[in-house]
């Protein structure tokens, strides 16, 4: 199952892109609207990017009114991100989307590096959350944690029933005067270099929660899908490889059939875990 990380694709500007995707997962609400963090917001590096987007959107209010309407008419299941700066305000969206049949799932946005985090715990917010709303949750968990095992376990007994793994990590970025390209010196970091973080954050959700797991960080091929699959995860999301490849959920859910099938796995269900097992003994 393909997703787009959330913030990565805006649907009803590129709705061939999402239409090629399992479920879209929407930018993060917030209560009220906010403009976001001053420019510049975005930046590249090496190898990925830099953002501080700061949640921009436009408030609850207007997304149920005017966004979800138009979102629901892709045809494709809609999963909204929620955010806010207090578990009651999360609660609240929840109850919300709670009302909305074009909702499937709400992925909680516990993990922004870009605002001010709510002062409850995650497992509070998702507690909160769980007691407002009969839809799925998924905890957006963030990879700058000392134990994110712990950390899974927790938000799973507070009523998670899924993770999404892993949000973006902090970074900085320095122009040729030495001076941090963004207007918030830092943001989150995605790509290529957030693969490996990613890979053992789901290894060890998977070893200690049942829960199913959203993989992401630094997807952009079939072979990144299957490793985070052999990690644990049963779905994966592709972020920021959409800004420069509009097809790849196409691509690399080719490559990812490709890649089963030269490990000799028959579906991806058959392949998730694989990197649990123990290797088979060498043979003389």
């Amino acid at each position: 199952m393909l997703l787009n990380a959330s913030g990565c694709l805006d649907a009803l500007t590129a709705p061939d892109t999402a239409r090629q995707l399992d479920a879209f997962v929407t930018k993060t609400v917030t209560p009220l609207p906010r403009e976001g963090n001053a420019p510049v917001r975005i930046a590249e590096t090496a190898a990925g990017m830099l953002n501080s987007i700061g949640l921009a959107n436009p408030g609850r209010e207007a997304f149920l009114h005017d966004v979800l309407p138009a979102l629901g008419e892709l045809g494709v299941p809609i999963w909204v991100s929620v955010g806010g700066f207090a578990a009651g305000e999360y609660a609240e969206t929840c109850a919300a989307l709670d009302e909305r049949d074009a909702v499937t799932t709400i992925e909680l946005n516990l993990s922004c590096p870009n605002v001010d985090e709510a002062p409850e715990s995650a497992a509070e917010i998702v507690a909160a959350c769980r007691s407002r709303t009969r839809l799925p949750l998924y905890a957006k968990l963030s990879p700058a944690v000392s134990d994110v095992a712990e950390l899974a376990k927790a938000v799973a007994a507070a009523g998670a029933d899924g993770l999404s793994l892993v949000n973006t990590i902090r970074g900085l970025a320095l122009d040729e005067r030495l001076h941090p390209v963004l207007g918030t010196a830092t943001g989150g970091y995605s790509g290529p270099g957030l693969k490996p973080i990613a890979l053992a954050a789901v290894h060890a959700a998977f070893k200690t929660t049942a829960l199913p797991i959203v993989g992401m960080g630094g997807v952009s091929t079939g072979r990144d899908a299957l490793e985070l699959i052999a990690a644990g995860a049963s779905m994966i999301a592709l972020g920021t490889v959409l800004f420069t490849d509009p097809d790849a959920p196409r691509r690399v859910r080719a490559e990812l059939e490709e890649e089963l099938a030269a490990a000799g796995f028959g579906s991806a269900a058959e392949a998730r875990g694989a990197a649990h097992l123990a290797p088979a003994a060498a043979t003389a």
